[in-house]
C-alpha cells in the first residue's frame, strides 16, 4: 500500500533503538521511551497553509529527529509509521 501525506505531513518509520544500557543491560520494551530518530518515508507536496506557503525542507530518505510527542501513529502493510508536520521535525541527521 502507498501512502501519499497531505499539505506540510511527513510519513516517517522509526529507526530501531538500542536495547541494553551503556553497562550492558538488556531493557524490555516497555521501559524504553518512544525513539524519536526515524527514516523518511512519504512528504507530502507543502503548498499554502493558514495564508502561509510552505515549501518542504525534507525529503524521502533522509533520517530525522522529531518531538517527542508529535504525530500520529500507523500500522500499514506490518510497518509502524507515524505521520508528523514538517514544523515537529527538530534536525536532519547526517
Amino acid at each position: 500500500m502507498k501512502i501519499t501525506p497531505l499539505f506540510d505531513k511527513v510519513v516517517v518509520e522509526s529507526v530501531e533503538s538500542e536495547a541494553r544500557t551503556q553497562s550492558g543491560f538488556i531493557l524490555p520494551s516497555a521501559s524504553q521511551e518512544k525513539q524519536q530518530m526515524a527514516k523518511i518515508v512519504a512528504v507530502g507536496p507543502g503548498g499554502v497553509i493558514d495564508g502561509k506557503d510552505i515549501v518542504m525542507q525534507v525529503k524521502v530518505g533522509q533520517t530525522v529527529l522529531y518531538s517527542k510527542y508529535a504525530g500520529s501513529e500507523f500500522k500499514v502493510d506490518g510497518k509502524e509509521l507515524t505521520i508528523i508536520r514538517q514544523s515537529d521535525i527538530l534536525a536532519i541527521v547526517e
